[in-house]
């Protein structure tokens, strides 16, 4: 046991070095151009005064969504999600798979649940034994389930996921405007410095080395913010580009895509006021999400297998409707049309229900 702890203990403190070496780089960086470069370098004080506004601007907004992105614990699921002490007791002494999932399909049957493992079974974990909502991923460093997760950041020692994404994508935006800014009004020292127009001074080296760090970092960030750009206009997650969600009707990389206007307000709220700076205006509870898919009731789902047995793929799964939540509602509701299916009169006599069918934006 001890040594087990130990090394659980050691593990934690090394996941902390990455996000020390970027608080050390930021903390010089800040040293070098207001101090080095500001006060003993530059001459004009009109010149000072622009470049030390703007640079405690992007520097505020860079270290706050920074820390936001670090601090902000990850959503795990809600108790509705958990088994039964009846139902995990019964799990556990079930040793047949189908006879586990059928009990996970009847814990489920009240759950938003829409997604599936590529096996067509319920998404269950067993370390935290509880069954996964959609988009949900086990995180092997944080040891619990995360909504909507991404990925695990080393540069964060955090998840990324449902309850901070936001704000890494706030971080990446803000350190490459910090970057680009600290290289750009650097760079013309930087020439003074290397062509010996200015005079060697223990300045040099600081806007030398600053000039080169910036520009490294923009670089390297710049790939990862557009590519992160790109997921949130798609609406996918890190996790869903290499491993497509499993869907009723089969594998749909696309399957939470709403339209790229749709897509950037669920990560970023509704009040574009609030989209630049790092608090929380997510939609949705990270539990459940508006789908691309027509969402059915599952009496008319079974008609449906029946008039068109050709069109299954696998075996059947029930996953029970839900009603969307308010946030899914503010999403769906300029598209949302209500179509009957079958004979109008005959099917509201017999009290069928009807289909819901989402119409996306191109």
């Amino acid at each position: 046991m001890a040594p087990s702890h130990v090394l659980k203990c050691c593990q934690k403190v090394l996941a902390w070095v990455p996000v020390a070496f970027i608080a050390l780089v930021v903390a010089w960086s800040y040293y070098a151009y207001v101090v080095e470069l500001c006060v003993f370098t530059i001459s004009s004080t009109a010149e000072k005064v622009v470049y030390l506004v703007v640079f405690h601007l992007s520097f505020v907004m860079f270290v706050w969504s920074y820390w936001k992105t670090i601090f902000t614990s990850p959503a795990s699921p809600s108790n509705e999600f958990c088994l039964s002490k009846a139902d995990k007791e019964q799990y556990e002494k079930e040793e047949r798979p189908e006879s586990q999932q059928e009990i996970l399909r009847r814990a489920a049957k009240d759950l938003p649940i829409y997604t599936t493992t590529a096996s067509r079974a319920i998404r269950y974990c067993d370390r935290c034994q509880l069954i996964k909502p959609d988009r949900c991923h086990h995180c092997s460093a944080c040891d619990i389930c995360v909504l909507k997760m991404d990925h695990h950041c080393p540069w964060v020692n955090n998840c990324v996921g449902f309850s901070n994404y936001k704000f890494f994508l706030l971080f990446l935006m803000y350190s490459l405007l910090y970057c680009l800014f600290v290289a750009a009004t650097v760079l013309q020292y930087f020439i003074k410095f290397w062509t010996n127009e200015l005079p060697d001074t223990h300045a040099k080296f600081h806007v030398l080395f600053l000039f080169f760090v910036a520009a490294m970092f923009f670089i390297s960030i710049l790939s990862l913010f557009s590519y992160h750009c790109w997921l949130v206009g798609k609406n996918r997650s890190t996790i869903e580009t290499f491993r497509a969600p499993t869907f009723r009707n089969g594998p749909d990389k696309n399957g939470f895509s709403l339209g790229c206007s749709k897509n950037l307000r669920e990560v970023f709220g509704d009040e574009k006021k609030y989209w630049l700076l790092p608090i929380f205006t997510s939609l949705g509870d990270g539990c459940n999400f508006p789908t691309r898919l027509v969402i059915m009731d599952p009496e008319q789902l079974t008609v449906s297998s029946q008039s068109e047995p050709a069109k299954s793929s696998g075996p059947s799964q029930s996953f029970p409707t839900r009603p969307l939540s308010e946030s899914q509602n503010r999403l769906l509701a300029s598209d949302s049309q209500w179509v009957e299916s079958g004979p109008e009169e005959e099917n509201v006599k017999s009290g069928a229900k009807k289909h819901i069918i989402v119409s996306l934006e191109s």
